[in-house]
């Protein structure tokens, strides 16, 4: 645990919000944006895709750095740096490689998530983690919420370009406040040694973790951040029904990250809290195949947005709670580049699926996602549920 002052830590908030506003001012009209422009459907499931694939491909290798260094500044930086370039790459016009290009670097940026994560949870006790990985999910979607507010807004009042404009001129500033962060001070080096990667990679919870993960992401990145704001295109959308739509999503989404660990997971337990939150993210998903309307689109959209914030700080808290402090950049790397196989696969496939059918079939599939996921978490929990029973009874034999 590193004790930090007030001013510090009020400069982490402020730059963890640049970072995501940065990254998501451009999200909702991204697809809207791409389809204008004459790109097919399988070209914007490849361009959202590549978001996740980069992180896939990165995000396990940046821990690592990160762990053997002992250093997090470094990579929040480049975060933010990153973060300025694919909004500007997206800003080239009339060439199909810019965008796919600018959702690249975006992954990239995404990548450097894990040291922000793991910064702040050092500012907590290991008792802590819980509660400190819903206060960061909830600048997570505060961050998100304000950027895609600002999104909606921009396009609509000025030219579907000036998201990508302020969106980088919101990086320059979190990247010149990222340079006044002062480093935590790690007592130990991690150093980068095969037994340590082993340690890492042979924890359960971090696979049980990861793999729910996969497919709670799947479902997010088929619906608000893809496809669900072309659904709202196809119901005649303006501009400032994609902005309620949004914030219809996103608050609920922000409410759930804050009171999940203090409140739901308490009265439903870790594994019944996720598995709730796939039921109604999955039911919500499926529904989106029969909406009539807009004011119907929001009311799924609200229920969606809390039961995915019920879940995803959990799979934070589970992916790092049983691994030592020296080696949760690795593991937190691990497990958001495992994680980010959803964030590819899910729009990826569900591009194809639109293609070939219709949009719909897209989120038929997320609704599929959902489904295994509440049978792995079911699965999961019957078996803690039995390791503790059986512990029980070890412990009165013990002890008559």
């Amino acid at each position: 645990m590193t004790i930090i002052s007030k001013q510090q830590r009020v400069l982490f908030i402020t730059i963890t919000l640049l970072y995501w506003i940065s990254m998501y001012i451009y999200v909702p009209t991204l697809s809207p944006y791409l389809s204008s422009n004459g790109y097919s459907l399988p070209f914007i499931g490849i361009v959202l895709g590549s978001y996740g694939l980069m992180q896939m491909l990165i995000r396990f290798p940046l821990g690592i750095w990160s762990d053997t260094f002992g250093k997090r500044k470094p990579f929040i930086i480049l975060g933010m740096f990153t973060a300025f370039v694919s909004c500007i790459l997206f800003l080239i016009p009339d060439f199909w490689l810019w965008p796919l290009a600018g959702r690249i670097v975006a992954g990239i940026c995404a990548s450097t998530w894990v040291a922000f994560t793991v910064m702040y949870a050092s500012f907590f006790s290991a008792e802590q983690t819980g509660k400190a990985m819903g206060n960061i999910s909830f600048m997570t979607v505060s961050g998100q919420l304000i950027g895609m507010l600002l999104s909606t807004f921009l396009a609509g009042s000025f030219h579907p370009t000036m998201p990508f404009i302020v969106g980088a001129v919101i990086a320059i500033i979190g990247l010149i406040l990222a340079m006044f962060i002062k480093e935590p001070a790690v007592t130990e080096r991690a150093g980068m040694s095969f037994q340590n990667v082993r340690a890492v990679v042979k924890t359960k919870l971090l696979w049980h973790a990861s793999i729910l993960s996969i497919l709670a992401h799947s479902v997010l990145f088929i619906t608000m951040f893809g496809f669900t704001p072309l659904k709202a295109a196809q119901l005649g959308a303006s501009g400032w029904q994609l902005t309620l739509l949004v914030f219809s999503f996103m608050v609920p989404h922000g409410i759930a990250s804050l009171i999940t660990s203090t409140i739901i997971v308490k009265r439903y337990g870790q594994y019944g809290t996720i598995v709730l939150g796939f039921v109604f993210s999955g039911l919500c998903t499926a529904a989106m195949v029969f909406i009539p309307s807009m004011e119907m689109l929001y009311m799924t959209q609200a229920l969606n947005g809390f039961a995915q914030g019920m879940h995803m700080p959990l799979f934070l808290g589970m992916a790092i709670s049983q691994i030592n402090e020296r080696l949760r950049a690795t593991a937190m790397g691990l497990y958001q580049a495992i994680y980010a196989s959803g964030m590819f696969a899910g729009p990826f496939i569900a591009g194809f699926l639109n293609e070939r059918w219709s949009l719909n079939s897209g989120f038929i599939f997320g609704a599929f996602a959902a489904l295994v996921g509440t049978i792995f978490a079911l699965y999961w929990r019957k078996k803690e549920q039995s390791e503790k029973l059986h512990l029980r009874s070890s412990d009165r034999s013990l002890s008559s």
